[in-house]
């Protein structure tokens, strides 16, 4: 592998309290950085959030309220992470859209302007996406082994979906074959209300998934402040939204 490096390039791996990026905090992070001469450093550091760890969050990073307790806070950690960062290209996987955000946030919480206008972010995901093509025609060759003909036809492409689900059903034997079972580990919107996720379920109550509320329960929010419900249902927003919003507000009785 030859890369040209005209300044170390970074890679960096954050674990959170969560992932809104405005709120949560870091608990971990891991960097590898790659010299300019070949070699290569690795660092680790255990963040103190000054925050709870939320117990969901704990159970997929392992990382609880104890483990941190006696860490140092980010403000403490800045000026090293700072003096080792700084001079960096960054890189990471899905950083772009989270690692690169959140810990730009941290370091403007304790003053720190930590730039990413003139760096070169490198996105591993993105790469991964660019390079492996997940559109249907590739997902055909390579489930069925086959090359779509007609592509963009409706016809030929659900027909070839449908071989492709198929396919995945005897490529991976952990797929559940139970619809049920299928539906509930394939989706990531199961807490998803109306179709444009305007709407979402916390804890089982409906909440508001944008704007000034976002977060806030819809019950809490028409007490708060009736004339929201009147601007969503005049305003431009889904149908679908809005016959949702009529739902819940119904059976609050509100």
């Amino acid at each position: 592998m030859q890369l040209n490096l005209i300044r170390p390039l970074a890679f960096f791996d954050l674990e959170t309290t969560g992932v809104n990026i405005a709120s949560d905090r870091i608990v971990e992070i891991g960097i590898v950085i790659m010299n300019i001469d070949g070699s290569k450093t690795q660092h680790r550091y255990l963040v103190n959030p000054t925050i709870p760890i939320p117990i969901e969050t704990s159970m997929i990073h392992g990382i609880y309220d104890k483990d941190v307790i006696d860490s140092p806070t980010f403000k403490e950690l800045a000026d090293e992470l700072f003096d080792l960062l700084n001079p960096c290209d960054l890189g990471g996987f899905n950083s772009n859209r989270f690692d690169v955000p959140l810990l730009i946030e941290e370091f403007l919480r304790v003053n720190k302007n930590f730039t990413f206008n003139d760096r070169n972010l490198i996105d591993v995901r993105n790469i991964f996406v660019m390079m492996e093509k997940r559109n249907l025609t590739s997902a055909y060759k390579f489930f069925c082994g086959k090359d779509l003909e007609n592509a963009h036809s409706a016809l030929a492409d659900v027909i070839a979906t449908q071989e492709v689900f198929e396919a995945q059903l005897d490529k991976y034997d952990s797929l559940p074959k139970d619809m049920d079972e299928l539906n509930i580990s394939t989706r990531n919107d199961l807490n998803q209300i109306d179709t444009a996720n305007r709407l979402s379920l916390i804890d089982g109550k409906p909440a508001i998934n944008f704007g000034k509320y976002k977060g806030h329960l819809v019950e809490d929010v028409l007490k708060k402040d009736p004339g929201y419900y009147n601007w969503i249902i005049r305003s431009d927003f889904n149908l679908h939204t809005k016959q949702k919003l009529k739902e819940i507000k119904l059976s609050l009785q509100l």
